[in-house]
């Protein structure tokens, strides 16, 4: 069984690339990983863990209403997001790795996004990027 690594946010770009990610992970008849990556600080709170642990409940019922086979890896280590995306999809041998893209600015569509950008560079597999709605 082959595995399909997610990168989620709470926002638009992550509920699109959960979404393709579930798609590909039926398709492929993969487990899915889901990867919310935090690198916590001062701002990373008890407040703000809470939130994050009930951002990602309604993930687990998403995935487990979907029925797909999967694994939910919250960090907050520290890192870059990307840096965590990018060690997962290595550890996990996976075949392919979901991105979600917000829109950006005339000038902003000039320069990616520093953590899209990385993870599109050193991916150790196959990545899909999908625009948020």
């Amino acid at each position: 069984m082959g595995t399909v690594v997610v990168g989620y946010v709470p926002k638009p770009e992550g509920e699109a690339a959960l979404s393709a990610g579930i798609s590909e992970a039926k398709l492929r008849g993969s487990k899915l990983v889901v990867v919310n990556s935090h690198r916590g600080g001062q701002e990373f709170d008890g407040t703000r863990a809470r939130t994050a642990e009930d951002e990602m409940a309604a993930v687990r019922a998403t995935l487990e209403e979907a029925g797909v086979e999967h694994d939910i890896r919250q960090l907050v280590r520290g890192f870059e997001p990307a840096e965590d995306l990018i060690s997962i999809a290595e550890a996990n041998n996976a075949d392919l790795l979901v991105i979600g893209l917000r829109r950006r600015s005339p000038v902003g569509k000039l320069i990616l996004g520093s953590n899209a950008q990385r993870v599109l560079l050193d991916a150790p597999c196959p990545v899909l990027a999908v625009k948020a709605q």
